[in-house]
């Protein structure tokens, strides 16, 4: 019997591919991470400088396609040779992502070869002076492909970066329905370096700081604790994410296709983005229509350079705000101030046209596609954590459908929200039920009479500088921190010394730090 498990271990070992990493040899198994890949590198197609550019190009712009594959030998034999801080086996799962970026994509990542010049450089200079290895700029080809509009359809995860809206605001960008600098070439990969220097604080470790990056701190975390405490990536592998075992090998495969691209044929897409570039500091409201009608300058061109502008509106006059131009244009832009300011204002720069109404709104976005269009009207009481309860979509999901700053929201608001379209007919009765009805759905109870603005009034006490809140029947610490503005789980259980979420228990006092 012993023969014949030990047997069966041998079989599955030769079939199955595995890496070799000086510990334990570990088994990939299947793998679909490359659909990720995929999607990254069609999105790049809607960009302005890649859609001109494909348009324009010939159609050998790829270069010699005589050779597309090599044998195994020869990948890991040039992996081997390739300076880096982190480890960069070769396996086949490796060698599948390799044949996306070198054969099965290669005129699209053509196109991110031809965008590496604009954005490495800016890369390496952030990276340099917060002390990072220069080869971590990589990762932004797995994030986004380089493109700073792409959006996680899943996650809303946004920009070159792939910042989530809560890790965004927590490293200094600002997120708005006008301004969002997850967009912001420079400003995000700001806060990405600073992101990634508070990881190898915590881990000191550069392939546990990339996973950290793609899962978060807390999914590694729990992956290192169910291992035992092992702290090396290869020994935590099964315990991490399914999307996170494959952001490993797509890294490598991304590293090796860029640094091997011209061995395969490969060129990069010659992109007219402007190698000199400068930025100038605006301080009153401008929109880059005025700018491109005055100054003949295409507005694909200016909203390529200037993706944080969602709307195309610089809104300078609340903070001045930094605008990327030509270094060429520069000049006439400063003579030609006065009259790009005063073309066309009433349309460009009408009040009205600036305010969000999420009911009249065209856009669509791409995670939302093929679902309903619910509108909820918010009423006395109601707040965005009992909204989402009663909707079962997140917080994070009703501040981004309607540019919600926060958890502010006023009586008679108009909020959209997307729903499932087989339960549209279940959802769309929300908007007559009474509180108590509504409480009722997520399995609540509470007397027929009873308001939601009873409900939280009757759950807390002040005292000094923080609300003491009374932990009641059925209450989760994420249901708690849901009914106040500006606080998370982590800063409850911190301040009441909670180690196990999960042990809260009815009547127990937790103090919540009032909003500043």
């Amino acid at each position: 019997m012993r023969k014949t498990v030990l047997l069966i271990i041998l079989i599955i070992a030769t079939i199955l591919p595995s890496f070799s990493t000086g510990y334990d040899t570990i088994i990939i198994k299947s793998d679909d991470s490359s659909e990720r890949i995929n999607r990254d590198l069609d999105s790049l197609l809607s960009t302005w400088y890649v859609k001109l550019a494909v348009k324009n190009a010939s159609e050998k712009f790829t270069g010699d396609t005589s050779v597309l594959i090599y044998p195994d030998s020869l990948y890991r034999d040039r992996l081997s040779k390739i300076n880096s801080v982190i480890q960069l086996p070769y396996n086949n799962i490796i060698k599948n992502h390799i044949h996306v970026y070198t054969v099965r994509q290669r005129e699209k990542f053509c196109a991110v070869l031809g965008l590496m010049d604009y954005y490495f450089p800016m890369f390496e200079d952030v990276f340099d002076s917060y002390g990072l290895p220069a080869e971590l700029k990589y990762m932004a080809i797995i994030e986004s492909a380089l493109n700073p509009n792409a959006v996680n359809s899943r996650s809303h995860a946004t920009g070159l970066w792939q910042f989530m809206y809560s890790t965004g605001r927590m490293y200094g960008l600002t997120i708005n329905s006008v301004v969002d600098e997850r967009r912001d070439p420079m400003k995000s990969t700001v806060a990405a370096a600073k992101y990634i220097r508070d990881l190898y604080k915590i881990y000191n470790d550069w392939m546990l700081v990339i996973a950290a990056y793609n899962c978060g701190p807390g999914n590694v975390n729990k992956a290192i604790r169910r291992s035992g405490n092992k702290k090396d990536y290869w020994e935590i592998y099964y315990r991490l994410p399914r999307e996170t075992r494959g952001y490993i090998p797509q890294y490598i495969a991304a590293v090796y296709g860029v640094t091997y691209a011209r061995e395969h044929g490969l060129n990069p897409l010659p992109l007219n983005i402007p190698v000199a570039v400068d930025t100038i500091m605006v301080n009153k409201d401008i929109h880059l229509a005025q700018i491109s009608e005055v100054m003949g300058i295409p507005l694909g061109e200016l909203r390529a350079l200037n993706p944080q502008y969602r709307t195309g509106l610089v809104p300078g006059s609340s903070k001045p705000l930094a605008l990327t131009l030509p270094m060429t244009h520069l000049g006439d832009f400063i003579d030609l101030n006065d009259t790009i300011r005063r073309y066309k204002p009433d349309v460009y720069l009408n009040k009205e046209t600036q305010i969000a109404d999420p009911t009249k709104s065209s856009y669509l976005p791409a995670d939302v596609k093929g679902k309903t269009k619910l509108i909820y009207t918010v009423q006395e009481g109601d707040n965005l954590g009992f909204i989402s309860d009663w909707y079962r979509v997140s917080l994070s999901d009703i501040r981004y459908w309607n540019n919600i700053y926060r958890n502010t929201i006023r009586i008679g608001q108009k909020l959209v929200v997307y729903v499932d379209p087989s339960k549209s007919e279940y959802f769309s009765k929300i908007s007559t039920m009474t509180f108590a009805e509504k409480q009722q759905m997520t399995g609540k109870t509470v007397p027929a009479n009873t308001s939601a603005k009873t409900v939280l009034a009757g759950s807390y006490d002040t005292e000094g500088d923080y609300i003491v809140h009374t932990v009641r029947n059925g209450d989760t610490i994420w249901d708690i921190v849901k009914m106040y503005d500006n606080v998370t789980s982590t800063q409850v259980l911190s301040l009441n010394n909670i180690s196990d979420p999960g042990k809260i228990k009815i009547g127990q006092k937790l103090k919540i730090k009032k909003k500043s």
